[in-house]
């Protein structure tokens, strides 16, 4: 970018961005109230529906690294509104799918592709880009806690189209609903990225993923993103269904989610501003810890409504709460040049974790009858996720000056 190109305001830049994120993860967060509608109208097992969820991550994670790479040489505009397009096509395939193979393509290929280019990566490129360091972990506990006030608005409301339109056309209003992140993409519409002219830059794309790789606290956030991945979900997938093979009514789930996204407003918020005067490692390893030790008692209990919502709240606190700090970590390590990629490869790794957490939930229970080995395998993966993040080292960078390159 230019030496000195213009800012946005802090203001523009939250608002808009706050608001595409709710959009985005708002309706991505509410798929698992579609899997008994889907699969019982369709005839289809669980296990089709949750292959199609996992494609989905793993698209998302996948296209997410390109995504990124887009936005910070052209601009996070241009890679949102195809971002936008994408989602509301393939939530209209979501809808008309006939066939399994169809829907795992638009579900999880094109929803997946969509998200990439709608979420936190390329937001938070943006972030780190207009706002100042010392109010970047800040901002970015804001824009993750519009994610989590578009679970708690946008569950509720998937919901009620469900139970008032069907799943079939709840499906084609939220495709029509999503296409309001193109008006607000302009508001992230950046100055320095509108001449068409190549901007220089001090590393390249290979320059600055190698560094990235040859790092081990980059790969020790990467491995910790995998475990937070596979953890929320699975529970925001299939928890819908365990609560109803308990005897629970479907009012029951579209609380618990909704909680977990209300909660998760003030918990994305706290680690945000936390992270902004204290070691973020130490926020991560005890978010992965608490996470392990919330489903244990969870598990331990006997199950009921309140039960369920004790859970839920606070497992609301820690559900995004990583996304802030490990963000924020990595452009404290880096820089904001390439954040926007960066960020998208340790998302990947979220993805994969997210792949996992999905598919093997509706693998193992069609193989067992029950999610208890995954419920297990969560509590695991937490305590080794906090344990991996304790040693992230958040300093600088220190590189040798690279030859300019576009």
């Amino acid at each position: 970018m230019p030496q000195d190109p213009q800012k946005l305001s802090m203001a523009q830049v939250l608002v808009c961005g706050a608001a595409i994120v709710t959009l985005s993860m708002g309706i991505r967060h509410g798929f698992g109230l579609w899997l008994q509608p889907i699969t019982q109208d369709m005839g289809w097992t669980r296990q089709s529906f949750a292959l199609a969820i996992a494609v989905q991550n793993l698209a998302w994670g996948c296209f997410g690294i390109f995504a990124g790479m887009a936005a910070d040489r052209f601009g996070a505009f241009r890679v949102l509104i195809g971002g936008a397009v994408l989602y509301g096509l393939g939530l209209v395939g979501m809808a008309l799918s006939p066939t399994p193979a169809l829907f795992a393509l638009t579900a999880g290929v094109l929803i997946g592709a969509a998200q990439a280019g709608t979420t936190y990566a390329v937001i938070y490129g943006v972030l780190g880009r207009q706002i100042a360091p010392e109010r970047r972990s800040w901002a970015m506990g804001v824009a993750a806690a519009a994610g989590s006030f578009g679970q708690f608005l946008m569950v509720p409301v998937e919901g009620q189209l469900i139970v008032r339109l069907g799943w079939q056309e709840a499906l084609l209003v939220l495709s029509a609903m999503v296409l309001l992140i193109v008006p607000l993409a302009f508001g992230l519409r950046e100055p320095g990225f509108r001449s068409r002219t190549t901007t220089a830059r001090s590393q390249t794309v290979g320059q600055a993923m190698g560094e990235a790789l040859r790092y081990p606290s980059f790969l020790m956030l990467t491995a910790g993103y995998f475990v937070c991945g596979f953890q929320v979900v699975f529970i925001g997938v299939h928890m819908p269904s365990y609560l109803k093979d308990h005897g629970m009514s479907p009012q029951v789930a579209s609380y618990a989610l909704a909680l977990i996204g209300l909660f998760n407003v003030f918990g994305t918020y706290i680690a945000g501003t936390l992270g902004q005067r204290n070691p973020k490692r130490y926020i991560l390893a005890f978010i992965y810890f608490a996470r392990a030790v919330a489903i244990s008692v969870f598990l331990l209990v006997p199950l009921s409504p309140l039960s369920v919502y004790v859970f839920s709240a606070v497992m609301g606190v820690l559900w995004l709460s990583t996304i802030p700090p490990t963000n924020a970590t990595v452009a404290q390590i880096f820089g904001v040049q390439h954040l926007s990629m960066l960020g998208g490869f340790v998302f990947f790794s979220h993805q994969i974790g997210s792949f996992l957490g999905v598919w093997l939930g509706g693998y193992l229970y069609d193989t067992t009858g029950s999610y208890d080995l995954v419920w297990y395998l969560a509590i695991g993966l937490g305590v080794l996720a906090g344990l991996v993040n304790l040693p992230v080292k958040e300093s600088p960078i220190h590189r040798a000056p690279q030859p300019a390159s576009a």
